[in-house]
């Protein structure tokens, strides 16, 4: 079996691929997610940004498969960035508390030896359900990290899997 890099530092994404069983390494691409001429497009902002991370981690290594990947949350046709204080991260949960959104996932893969590349999106469709003020600062107390935890979802260790209505689509991606 070859040897699968992930062209991400993401403790989520790790422990997803730990949970499988399969032996990985991980690796940071150091890719810069800003930058003029971003795609407006959710799914193509994704993919394009999987691609770059994927590409960045193979062009270090001579065999292997490099999986790069990207999420994002999208709300009111505008990408939802990663929250810069925790004011910042209780107004998103109060802006989508009642509303939908959707969650986007682009994943490149990329053979080393030979270049073949697999490549997809994945878009889930989640409703979230009325928050009160109390429920979001309890939620936003239980760990530090309200700058993923305002855009993603950690179902299996915060009571975060109690917000969504409904989900559409990918669970694994609301994951």
């Amino acid at each position: 079996m070859k040897k699968i890099i992930l062209a991400t530092t993401s403790p989520y994404r790790k422990a997803a691929f730990a949970m499988l069983g399969i032996d990985f390494e991980a690796e940071g691409s150091q890719v810069e997610e800003q930058f003029d001429g971003r795609p407006e497009s959710p799914e193509e902002l994704v993919m394009q940004l999987a691609k770059l991370k994927a590409e960045a981690v193979a062009k270090n290594h001579t065999d292997g498969i490099v999986i790069g990947f990207d999420s994002i949350g999208w709300f009111n046709g505008e990408v939802l960035e990663k929250p810069q204080s925790r004011q910042e991260a209780f107004d998103r949960l109060k802006s989508l508390s009642g509303n939908g959104h959707q969650f986007y996932t682009g994943v490149h893969l990329v053979d080393v030896s030979d270049g073949k590349v697999i490549r997809t999106a994945v878009k889930t469709d989640i409703k979230m359900r009325n928050l009160s003020d109390s429920e979001i600062n309890r939620y936003l107390d239980q760990d530090l990290h309200y700058n993923t935890y305002a855009i993603g979802y950690d179902s299996l260790e915060h009571n975060s899997s109690a917000f969504p209505e409904s989900i559409v689509g990918s669970y694994n991606n609301y994951l």
